[in-house]
């Protein structure tokens, strides 16, 4: 099973490197059939090669930000629709292309048509493979391995996956570590959450010596060694933590983006914030612009702005989150709120300073205070300015808990550049269309707090 699993690799990507081939193949017979017949300048062979290279490239770049090419990582319908969405803006993209090169509009028919098919082959594709992968890679047996409190979260969200994980046994370190190394030692697959970091090293280590995969849950220090730099005291290696959030020229650059793309952003979607405010008004002739304290960076308060997508006194009994099925969000909301379109005032916020396009979500003074009771470490995501969108809103969800939202805005301040921001920015329109990171708490729940 271990020699298997060491070829995994190799078969995602053969199976990813067949079908980029059939695709750029599809392009190509509508490239020689049809369009290069509307070119007014000949190609020579290798400007057709460069035009047919151009939309393998294209393709193979927005397949692999989206995670297309993530078959058994990720659910069938989330490749699935990593696959749909990359083809759809490929095509899009190319046919821009190919109107710059003819130096004029083209029938876009045949491109539409070589979409239908490629629609058909992928569909077909992620099925027979995904069913495929599972036959050779069935599920993980996994041993779970858990500190003071039972990880119910955790374990939910496995056994959401049980074509990947199979979780046959949960052990207490309160059972001892002999015990525990005993009963690891008839699987193959070991994860950790929430492990005293003794007891854990001496788990790690026996895995390591047993070539046992490991899964481990990370703390929050954990996500700052991750992002330390490394430096040597003559022999002895030395994981420095600078813990003083972005350094000066990725402020600068930063700040620098945050102006150039909010302000054409705010000119592209002047229309339609015209039209959503026109909708709002209509809807109860209440005010269209939402303002809200908010934290960011350092801890400061600002008001922050969005359309009003609730009722006019839908906070008479205090501030909460939004529920699933929230009947305090009025009919226009509801639609703005699931494509997002409710944050779009926000570029105000960004042009002002207060916020930038990528980072933490700001939270309400009073929630944060309910979180940092639980998660004292919550404020640490302060330590940048709030985002529009974020690490958290990408990988996460709305419900999210505060403390994974925290590991995820940290491990984004630990890890950042300037093409982090750039990619989690392409990634927001992916999830636009994904109604699980709009959907609200339970209804038993004020905030993200699981078990309220």
């Amino acid at each position: 099973m271990r020699r298997r699993y060491r070829y995994k690799k190799l078969l995602v990507f053969f199976e990813s490197t067949l079908l980029l081939m059939i695709e750029t193949m599809l392009f190509a017979y509508i490239w020689y059939t049809h369009y290069i017949h509307y070119i007014k300048l000949s190609f020579y062979h290798r400007g057709n090669y460069a035009v047919i290279g151009s939309y393998t490239l294209i393709l193979f770049l927005i397949t692999k930000l989206y995670d297309g090419f993530k078959l058994g990582y990720l659910r069938l319908m989330d490749v699935l629709y990593s696959q749909i969405l990359s083809l759809l803006c490929s095509n899009a993209l190319m046919y821009i292309q190919l109107c710059i090169i003819s130096r004029d509009y083209m029938n876009p028919l045949q491109l539409f048509e070589m979409t239908i098919t490629e629609l058909v082959v992928i569909i077909s594709w992620v099925f027979i493979w995904s069913w495929l992968y599972t036959k050779i890679y069935p599920p993980r047996r996994m041993i779970l391995i858990y500190g003071e409190e039972t990880p119910e979260n955790l374990i939910e969200k496995l056994h959401s996956r049980k074509d990947k994980y199979q979780i046959c046994d949960i052990v207490p370190v309160q059972e001892g570590i002999k015990a525990v190394l005993e009963r690891i030692g008839a699987y193959e697959n070991v994860i950790l959450c929430d492990v005293p970091a003794d007891i854990q090293n001496t788990i790690v280590e026996y895995c390591f010596q047993h070539s046992i995969r490991s899964y481990m849950i990370p703390k929050v220090t954990d996500i700052m060694l991750l992002g330390a730099e490394q430096i040597h005291l003559f022999d002895t290696p030395i994981l420095l933590l600078r813990n003083q959030g972005l350094s000066g020229e990725h402020l600068i650059i930063k700040r620098f983006m945050d102006i150039v793309i909010s302000f054409f952003m705010l000119i592209f979607t002047s229309p339609l914030m015209l039209l959503i405010a026109v909708c709002i008004k209509l809807q109860d002739g209440g005010a269209i612009i939402y303002r809200q304290k908010r934290l960011t960076q350092d801890g400061r308060e600002f008001d922050i702005c969005k359309f009003r997508s609730m009722r006019i006194d839908s906070e008479k009994y205090g501030a909460r989150l939004t529920q699933k099925g929230d009947s305090r969000v009025t009919q226009v909301g509801k639609v703005i709120r699931n494509l997002h379109f409710d944050e779009l005032p926000q570029l105000f916020n960004i042009l002002k300073g207060d916020m930038s396009l990528v980072g933490p979500r700001p939270e309400r003074p009073e929630i944060a205070i309910q979180y940092r009771k639980i998660v004292p470490e919550f404020d640490f995501r302060l330590k940048v300015k709030a985002g529009l969108t974020g690490y958290a809103q990408v990988y996460g969800k709305y419900n999210t808990t505060p403390q994974d939202k925290l590991k995820l805005d940290m491990f984004y301040i630990e890890h950042y550049s300037v093409w982090m921001d750039m990619k989690l920015l392409l990634l927001t329109f992916k999830i636009l269309f994904q109604k699980e990171n709009t959907e609200g708490v339970g209804e038993d729940q004020v905030t993200a707090v699981k078990g309220e």
